[in-house]
């Protein structure tokens, strides 16, 4: 019901504010048509501008949270995030080469897809090349490939043009849902939504991984296809929302922490309320980037000046029982 308000109001929102009365109406007489005739410019802006980034900002946050959790608890480390295995870094670089070669806005989209995706197979092939690797080598490897594909963002940034390209590259690595429209919106919700139900259908046997490989495989776990179907979901979702929205950071490895320390570790219960809170964590904070000073704050400079003491104070208040 919170997110669901919030939502409302998000509508509402903007440089041009509604009443919330409006924006139900207009909402409702899609639902249900009737006599009313609500403003035509009303209609324009809450159905075609306002509602596509809504939408966009509930799964941006949902999927980077879910994905965050699921890394979290197949790596045992309560650090992982969406950018362990080089995703976002990976994603950074292709749109930044398409940028750079000048492509319009969906190839620059696909190509941080496919960015994120070769990121991941480079960590996976590498460690998959070390015999008798752990789980920590993973995530070495995936650090290393991070650091590659950041060191790759950066030459494209030293030879872009300084006028134009340059800053493009720069303002898009750092993360916003001002471009969005009902495309992105579609782009990122069904690749969100997919990988949230395997991930919801699979939280059990999720929950067993946590204990660790060998408990896991006495209790009838496939560790090795379990652990590739849930990097291949948190990848597909990490993806997904970087190709639209650019590097958000912090989200991945913040709301799943809360939402631990708020609901519990019941492995259902826990995935949903990490979806719903980080629809909710990048709604508000998306809510003020573009309403809460006079030009529109990059998202991912917001996330991580309220994620980074928020995290902090959650340290501090929880201790060491909630990360171990």
């Amino acid at each position: 019901m919170l997110l669901l308000a919030l939502a409302v109001g998000s509508l509402a929102l903007g440089r041009y504010p509604l009443p919330v009365a409006t924006v139900i109406e207009v909402l409702g007489r899609k639902l249900v048509p009737w006599n009313s005739q609500p403003p035509a410019i009303a209609e324009t802006i809450v159905l075609q501008v306002r509602f596509p980034r809504v939408i966009a900002a509930v799964m941006v946050g949902a999927g980077l949270s879910v994905a965050g959790s699921a890394y979290q608890t197949i790596f045992r480390n309560p650090m992982a995030s969406p950018a362990l295995l080089g995703v976002s870094a990976g994603a950074g670089f292709g749109a930044s080469l398409a940028m750079l070669l000048r492509q319009p806005l969906i190839i620059v989209e696909a190509s941080a897809f496919v960015g994120g995706f070769i990121a991941v197979l480079i960590a996976y092939a590498a460690h998959r090349a070390i015999r008798g690797a752990s789980i920590v080598t993973l995530v070495l490897c995936g650090m290393v490939t991070s650091a590659l594909f950041q060191a790759l963002i950066s030459i494209v940034k030293y030879v872009a043009d300084p006028v134009e390209i340059l800053a493009s590259i720069t303002f898009w690595l750092m993360g916003g849902l001002s471009k969005i429209g009902v495309q992105e919106a579609i782009a990122v919700s069904i690749p969100v939504l997919a990988g949230s139900v395997i991930l919801f259908a699979l939280r059990w046997r999720l929950s067993l991984l946590s204990l660790g490989d060998a408990e896991a495989a006495s209790l009838g776990v496939d560790v090795k296809k379990l652990r590739f179907t849930v990097i291949v979901c948190a990848t597909i979702m990490s993806g997904a929302t970087v190709c639209v929205a650019g590097i958000v950071g912090w989200v991945g490895l913040l709301v799943p922490h809360m939402a631990r320390s708020v609901f519990g570790l019941k492995p259902g219960k826990l995935l949903m309320s990490t979806f719903l809170m980080g629809g909710l964590f990048v709604l508000g904070v998306d809510d003020l980037a573009r309403s809460g000073f006079e030009a529109e704050i990059p998202l991912g400079v917001l996330t991580a000046l309220i994620g980074a003491p928020f995290f902090l104070f959650l340290f501090i208040r929880f201790g060491q029982r909630n990360w171990q």
